[in-house]
């Protein structure tokens, strides 16, 4: 059965990293995948003025170029002007970029159209009149499935007017906008700071009260700071927001850089900034005391604290994301709209609450914990661990297949019964109030910053009394209308409608899983999410045996077999999204050259030769989760491959000559050679180690 699930998250591999990577429309080494072009914002320039030229790109669909700082792969786009003797060229203004995710790799770059201005300044000498032919050699890396450098020599003819030239009726107003939208230094104050968990960038200013974060997201300039791949915890607090970044080589051996800068996307816009190391201060995150209200955070007090915690876990049950967890329990009550189950009704509440107030205190105990331990960890921090993440849409996937009807949880989701079955359905109400904090708690509802804020800067004891007003006021309407005959009477008498709308409430949760499925998609890259993919297959397998194994129980058989089976595939699911991977193979390998091909062929020895380069991102990706792995080394060795690497970073003619005579423009490129001769074997640009180690196989039987 693993290796039926290896197979399924295998297959989803390979279809996401084909869609992350689309086959190029025209011939390879023949099509030009970024069409470029110089534009200016103004229809001439006057003595000593300046006039914005943009290099213009318009990348074909499914490819992309880099930003100033690429990422884990890839390189950035360059220009080299040819200009008259006292003209000037600045720099590209870079627009902020997209991140652009690769099975483990993380790069910075751009889609579509992407305009990258200079500044090109007119000595005082130009003679009015003339014209001046501003000459730039761009040069840029544009990636797919593979990676190809492309290279234009670009030209633009400008008149010298006497005064400020007319604005340019095409290119003014999309220059200015990409200038506008820009990023700019701001009012932002920030520090960086190493800890055990990772590198606290601390931001504050008034650019960012107010302003939504929570997709912010900080692009580095050096590419050596932070390990591009890693998720970027937040933790917003009411002056601004710390993030928390995994260190890169930057920060290895003990050193830290002397400044960490690069651009902060958050709230819709961008902005420039450069952190000096020093502590967090107040108001960066709901860790430090924040100031609320005017106030400051030491100076809120346990009874101002708790009473803001029971308005925020009000609040808090109206935020989108705890809708879906709620809709069940509203299912459940809507099932005791008769006068002899209000004392059903009133002890689901009671349960729903001490669910729900428990599990408060349960992760408020964690938290002070981790901060005890020194960890950068902040509110919501279940969220930011993929296989937690993983597991929950895993178990919202299960709560959803049950609410449709593929198997039954006895009464304790519904709510209904009684003897036994009146037990469970306290007990479902119970987890239903875990559940529904579990979720619910990365939604900061207003209130709740300043007083969990204060609560973690003080002793455990008030701490706690803080989470438990904050649990005490989340669970508090449920159980109200628990308690309320004259609300519960008009609830609808129980009928056949009740399934219906049990079947209805199960997309909420579908749509929960989703959204979970986003989430561990954008810490973990596609790999995490092709076994997440596997696994939540594996999973509805297990709740239709379930409920076949439940069906037949029910005309008196023993479906012992069926039921675990289900155990199984249920217990095999979660595995494979906990379960960490294996360590990546070490292959030997020795430099390319056509000489040492023909004498290890000489030798009848199968070769494996690999065409690549360093900022070849399918090449990166295809090293980490096809070549570097134990099952292609044990291939390697058993058949005594001789892997030689073509490195092809800094562009040498030799190897563009072997990749134009297989046709090819790019890296990556994988050729087999057998031990009888022959041609040499292409392989597909995208890599898996079953695919490595069949070529391998069938070149030592020719």
């Amino acid at each position: 059965m693993m290796r039926i699930l290896a197979g399924l998250a295998l297959a989803l591999v390979m279809a996401l990293q084909m869609a992350a990577f689309p086959a190029a429309a025209q011939p390879e080494g023949l099509a030009k995948h970024v069409t470029a072009q110089l534009v200016a914002d103004q229809q001439g320039v006057a003595p000593g003025g300046t006039v914005r030229v943009a290099l213009r790109q318009q990348i074909q669909k499914g490819w992309h170029t880099y930003w100033r700082n690429s990422g884990d792969s890839g390189e950035a786009t360059r220009i080299k002007w040819d200009l008259p003797a006292g003209w000037q060229a600045g720099d590209f203004t870079w627009p902020a970029p997209r991140k652009l995710p690769v099975g483990p790799l993380m790069n910075y770059g751009y889609e579509g159209e992407v305009l990258l201005p200079v500044a090109i300044t007119a000595p005082a000498s130009a003679k009015v009149g003339d014209k001046v032919t501003l000459k730039a050699k761009a040069s840029f890396l544009v990636c797919a499935e593979i990676c190809v450098p492309e290279d234009d020599d670009l030209s633009l003819t400008l008149p010298v007017t006497a005064g400020p030239a007319a604005p340019d009726p095409t290119w003014a107003k999309p220059i200015a906008d990409t200038l506008a939208a820009a990023p700019k230094p701001a009012a932002l104050a920030a520090v960086f700071q190493p800890r055990p968990g990772g590198v606290a960038l601390a931001i504050t200013g008034a650019a960012l009260k107010g302003a939504e974060l929570a997709q912010a997201y900080f692009f580095p300039f050096d590419s050596t700071v932070i390990d591009h791949a890693k998720p970027q915890a937040i933790e917003r607090g009411p002056d601004g927001l710390t993030l928390t970044l995994a260190p890169g080589y930057g920060f290895q051996g003990g050193k830290a850089p002397a400044s960490v800068a690069g651009v902060l996307e958050a709230g819709g816009k961008a902005y420039e900034l450069t952190a000096a190391p020093g502590a967090p201060p107040p108001g960066a995150s709901g860790l430090g005391p924040p100031a609320a209200e005017g106030q400051g955070g030491d100076n809120l007090g346990l009874a101002a604290a708790a009473l803001f915690a029971v308005l925020g876990g009000l609040i808090l049950n109206l935020m989108p994301c705890v809708f879906p967890i709620l809709a069940m329990k509203a299912a459940s009550l809507a099932g005791h709209g008769g006068g002899e189950s209000h004392a059903e009704a009133r002890t689901q509440g009671l349960a729903f609450g001490a669910g729900s107030v428990l599990t408060f205190l349960a992760l408020a105990g964690g938290l002070i914990a981790l901060k005890a331990a020194g960890s950068a960890v902040g509110w919501g921090f279940q969220l930011q661990s993929p296989p937690v993440v993983a597991v929950l849409c895993l178990l919202m996937l299960a709560v959803a297949l049950n609410l449709s009807g593929l198997f039954e949880v006895g009464t304790s989701l519904q709510g209904a019964g009684s003897g036994l079955a009146s037990r469970g359905g306290a007990l479902g109400a119970f987890f239903t109030g875990a559940l529904a904090v579990v979720v619910a708690a990365p939604c900061t509802a207003p209130f709740m910053g300043p007083a969990l804020g204060w609560a973690l800067t003080q002793p455990p004891v008030a701490a706690l009394v803080v989470f438990l007003a904050l649990g005490i006021g989340f669970a508090a309407p449920f159980v109200l209308v628990a308690f309320a005959p004259g609300l519960l009477s008009r609830l609808p008498k129980p009928g056949a409608w009740m399934e219906l709308f049990r079947k209805a409430l199960a997309f909420p949760m579908y749509g929960a899983a989703a959204w979970l499925a986003w989430v561990l998609a954008q810490q973990a890259g596609a790999d995490d999410l092709a076994k997440l993919f596997a696994a939540a297959v594996v999973v509805a397998l297990a709740a239709w045996l379930a409920g076949l194994a439940q069906r037949r129980a029910a005309l008196g058989g023993k479906p012992v077999i069926l039921t675990a089976g289900a155990g199984v595939l249920a217990a095999l699911a979660v595995a494979t999204v906990v379960w960490p991977q294996d360590e990546a193979a070490e292959l030997q390998t020795e430099p390319y050259s056509p000489a040492r091909v023909a004498a290890l062929r000489a030798e009848g020895r199968p070769v494996f030769v690999n065409y690549t380069a360093a900022w070849c991102v399918s090449c990166q990706v295809n090293d980490k989760v096809a070549l570097s792995t134990h099952a292609v080394a044990q291939a390697f060795a058993r058949h005594k491959v001789a892997y030689l690497k073509a490195d092809w970073t800094k562009r040498d003619g030799a190897i563009a000559a072997e990749l134009a005579s297989h046709g090819r423009a790019g890296v990556p490129l994988y050729l087999v050679y057998g031990t009888n001769g022959g041609e040499g074997v292409i392989l597909p640009s995208i890599l898996t180690p079953d695919i490595v180690v069949k070529a391998v196989e069938a070149a030592d039987r020719h």
